[in-house]
């Protein structure tokens, strides 16, 4: 057991264990994933495709793949992968990107995905890492301590400075006076197609434009 968390619902206190994955939780995960990111970004999503995909790759850190878990049941889920920062003299720093980070629909705006961050951010400094780099809605990260890219100089390989990218320094320091290219692991590349295919495997969803797709759009374009 990684920690543990006590809520009270209707009066009894409830325990939230976060711990790792386990190989009999990977159809569980995936299916919570389908169910949180459904609609959020797309009409429909592959964010559990990827996490099939992220499972066996070589950036992938199992030491960091975690889940929240309440009453036996799996609620939450957070994912690492490895990446790069470069300086201007060629210099790569190896840093960390999560994604993706999912509490299922029932369980949201409770903590657990605060809870999930912070336990995975203790062990990333006891596995040496200092910084992680994620491309994300700042409404949800900046009270987890993250920044805007643009205070510690991070861009991407074009020289943009997403207003979705963003910075959190686990070691204080780690990140000053340089100027970084960041890199994410070419997993995250996944191919559109093949991830319909394995979608249209599974029970379907409803697929449907919801507002968060709008608000995704504008800042996934928007640079500072």
């Amino acid at each position: 057991m990684v920690g543990a968390y006590h809520d009270d619902i209707h009066g009894k206190p409830q325990e939230l264990v976060i711990r790792k994955e386990r190989k009999t939780d990977y159809e569980q995960v995936e299916k919570l994933i389908r169910e949180a990111f459904n609609n959020h970004y797309v009409p429909g999503c592959f964010e559990h495709y990827l996490v099939r995909l992220m499972r066996s790759h070589e950036d992938f850190l199992p030491e960091l793949d975690l889940v929240a878990e309440k009453g036996g049941m799996v609620v939450g889920s957070i994912m690492y992968t490895k990446a790069t920062l470069t300086d201007g003299s060629g210099k790569v720093k190896n840093i960390l990107t999560f994604g993706p980070i999912a509490i299922h629909p029932h369980h949201q705006r409770k903590g657990y995905g605060k809870a999930l961050m912070e336990k995975s951010f203790e062990r990333a400094r006891e596995l040496g890492y200092d910084t992680i780099v994620i491309l994300g809605n700042p409404a949800n990260y900046v009270g987890s301590g993250f920044v805007s890219c643009k205070k510690h100089n991070v861009h991407m390989e074009d020289g943009s400075f997403p207003a979705a990218l963003l910075v959190k320094e686990l070691v204080k320091g780690a990140l000053e006076a340089n100027d970084w290219t960041y890199r994410y692991s070419s997993v995250m590349d996944i191919d559109e197609g093949e991830a319909q295919r394995f979608d249209d495997t599974l029970d379907p969803l409803e697929k449907r434009w919801q507002p968060s797709q709008e608000e995704f759009y504008i800042l996934g374009n928007a640079s500072l």
